[in-house]
Protein backbone atom coordinates (compact mmCIF):
# COMPACT_ATOMS: atom_id res chain seq x y z
CA UNK A 1 0.00 0.00 0.00
CA UNK A 2 2.56 2.29 0.70
CA UNK A 3 4.45 1.90 -2.94
CA UNK A 4 0.65 2.53 -4.11
CA UNK A 5 0.90 5.50 -2.34
CA UNK A 6 3.94 6.57 -3.71
CA UNK A 7 2.74 6.47 -7.35
CA UNK A 8 -0.93 7.12 -6.98
CA UNK A 9 -3.42 9.81 -5.21
CA UNK A 10 -5.60 8.62 -1.92
CA UNK A 11 -8.46 9.38 -4.65
CA UNK A 12 -7.31 7.31 -7.79
CA UNK A 13 -6.18 4.36 -4.64
CA UNK A 14 -9.48 4.72 -3.46
CA UNK A 15 -11.53 4.25 -6.17
CA UNK A 16 -9.46 1.37 -7.70
CA UNK A 17 -10.03 -0.27 -4.00
CA UNK A 18 -13.76 0.67 -4.00
CA UNK A 19 -15.15 1.24 -7.26
CA UNK A 20 -18.44 3.00 -7.49
CA UNK A 21 -21.30 2.33 -10.52
CA UNK A 22 -19.03 -0.60 -10.95
CA UNK A 23 -21.51 -2.85 -13.15
CA UNK A 24 -24.01 -3.07 -15.91
CA UNK A 25 -27.51 -1.15 -15.67
CA UNK A 26 -30.03 -3.15 -17.36
CA UNK A 27 -32.09 -1.65 -20.65
CA UNK A 28 -29.48 1.65 -20.57
CA UNK A 29 -30.25 4.48 -22.48
CA UNK A 30 -26.99 4.62 -24.12
CA UNK A 31 -24.25 2.10 -23.60
CA UNK A 32 -20.56 1.64 -25.38
CA UNK A 33 -17.91 -0.42 -25.59
CA UNK A 34 -14.82 0.57 -26.24
CA UNK A 35 -11.06 -0.91 -26.56
CA UNK A 36 -7.91 1.48 -25.60
CA UNK A 37 -4.65 1.28 -27.58
CA UNK A 38 -3.36 -0.77 -24.65
CA UNK A 39 -5.60 -3.70 -24.95
CA UNK A 40 -8.01 -2.71 -21.82
CA UNK A 41 -12.03 -2.58 -22.49
CA UNK A 42 -14.54 -0.64 -20.84
CA UNK A 43 -18.04 -0.23 -21.10
CA UNK A 44 -20.63 2.29 -19.44
CA UNK A 45 -24.43 2.20 -19.35
CA UNK A 46 -26.26 5.87 -19.05
CA UNK A 47 -29.96 5.91 -18.06
CA UNK A 48 -31.40 9.10 -19.19
CA UNK A 49 -34.39 10.96 -17.95
CA UNK A 50 -35.52 14.60 -19.56
CA UNK A 51 -31.91 15.21 -21.07
CA UNK A 52 -29.78 14.66 -17.32
CA UNK A 53 -28.17 11.55 -16.63
CA UNK A 54 -29.52 10.08 -14.00
CA UNK A 55 -27.64 6.98 -13.27
CA UNK A 56 -24.03 6.13 -14.97
CA UNK A 57 -22.49 2.19 -14.29
CA UNK A 58 -19.14 0.81 -16.22
CA UNK A 59 -17.18 -2.06 -16.11
CA UNK A 60 -13.61 -3.04 -17.22
CA UNK A 61 -11.38 -5.08 -17.42
CA UNK A 62 -8.39 -2.92 -17.55
CA UNK A 63 -6.14 -2.47 -14.21
CA UNK A 64 -6.23 -0.50 -10.99
CA UNK A 65 -6.20 3.14 -13.53
CA UNK A 66 -8.63 1.97 -16.06
CA UNK A 67 -11.04 0.80 -12.95
CA UNK A 68 -10.78 4.28 -10.66
CA UNK A 69 -11.12 6.21 -14.11
CA UNK A 70 -14.26 4.34 -15.08
CA UNK A 71 -15.53 4.62 -11.77
CA UNK A 72 -14.83 8.83 -12.03
CA UNK A 73 -15.98 9.53 -15.18
CA UNK A 74 -19.46 7.83 -14.09
CA UNK A 75 -19.26 9.64 -11.34
CA UNK A 76 -18.54 13.20 -13.19
CA UNK A 77 -21.68 12.05 -15.31
CA UNK A 78 -23.97 11.88 -13.00
CA UNK A 79 -26.64 14.59 -12.73
CA UNK A 80 -25.49 15.91 -15.61
CA UNK A 81 -27.40 17.05 -18.26
CA UNK A 82 -25.88 14.69 -22.02
CA UNK A 83 -24.24 18.21 -23.20
CA UNK A 84 -22.45 18.45 -19.94
CA UNK A 85 -21.08 15.31 -19.69
CA UNK A 86 -20.13 15.09 -23.56
CA UNK A 87 -17.79 17.88 -22.63
CA UNK A 88 -16.43 15.68 -19.71
CA UNK A 89 -12.53 15.22 -21.20
CA UNK A 90 -9.63 13.02 -20.04
CA UNK A 91 -8.00 16.31 -18.54
CA UNK A 92 -10.95 17.03 -16.34
CA UNK A 93 -10.68 12.71 -15.20
CA UNK A 94 -7.02 13.01 -14.62
CA UNK A 95 -7.73 16.52 -12.50
CA UNK A 96 -10.41 14.56 -10.67
CA UNK A 97 -8.37 12.06 -10.24
CA UNK A 98 -5.76 14.03 -8.83
CA UNK A 99 -3.32 12.84 -11.85
CA UNK A 100 -1.90 9.36 -13.02
CA UNK A 101 1.42 8.56 -13.93
CA UNK A 102 2.22 9.18 -17.59
CA UNK A 103 2.31 5.36 -18.20
CA UNK A 104 -1.51 5.52 -16.69
CA UNK A 105 -3.03 8.58 -18.05
CA UNK A 106 -4.68 6.72 -21.23
CA UNK A 107 -6.92 5.15 -18.80
CA UNK A 108 -8.56 8.30 -18.36
CA UNK A 109 -8.98 8.75 -22.17
CA UNK A 110 -10.88 5.69 -22.29
CA UNK A 111 -13.17 6.48 -19.90
CA UNK A 112 -13.96 10.22 -21.59
CA UNK A 113 -13.97 8.57 -24.74
CA UNK A 114 -16.14 5.84 -23.82
CA UNK A 115 -18.88 8.25 -21.84
CA UNK A 116 -19.29 10.19 -25.33
CA UNK A 117 -19.70 6.84 -27.27
CA UNK A 118 -22.19 6.03 -24.85
CA UNK A 119 -23.68 9.54 -25.01
CA UNK A 120 -23.79 9.39 -29.29
CA UNK A 121 -25.66 6.02 -28.55
CA UNK A 122 -28.34 7.61 -26.53
CA UNK A 123 -28.61 10.04 -29.22
CA UNK A 124 -28.66 7.85 -32.40
CA UNK A 125 -31.71 5.89 -30.41
CA UNK A 126 -33.57 8.59 -29.01
CA UNK A 127 -35.42 9.30 -31.85
CA UNK A 128 -36.48 6.10 -33.24
CA UNK A 129 -36.31 3.70 -29.35
CA UNK A 130 -37.61 0.83 -31.37
CA UNK A 131 -34.58 0.20 -32.94
CA UNK A 132 -32.74 -0.72 -29.55
CA UNK A 133 -34.73 -3.91 -29.32
CA UNK A 134 -33.15 -4.72 -32.29
CA UNK A 135 -29.16 -3.48 -31.46
CA UNK A 136 -27.09 -5.90 -30.05
CA UNK A 137 -24.55 -4.91 -27.54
Amino acid sequence: MEDMKKVYSEKTIDLFLKPRNLGELPTPDGFARVTGPCGDTMEIYLRVRDSRIINASFWTDGCGPSIASGSMVTEMAKQTTVGEAQRISQQDVLTALGGLPEESEHCALLAANTLKEAIKDYFAYKKEPWKRSYHRQ
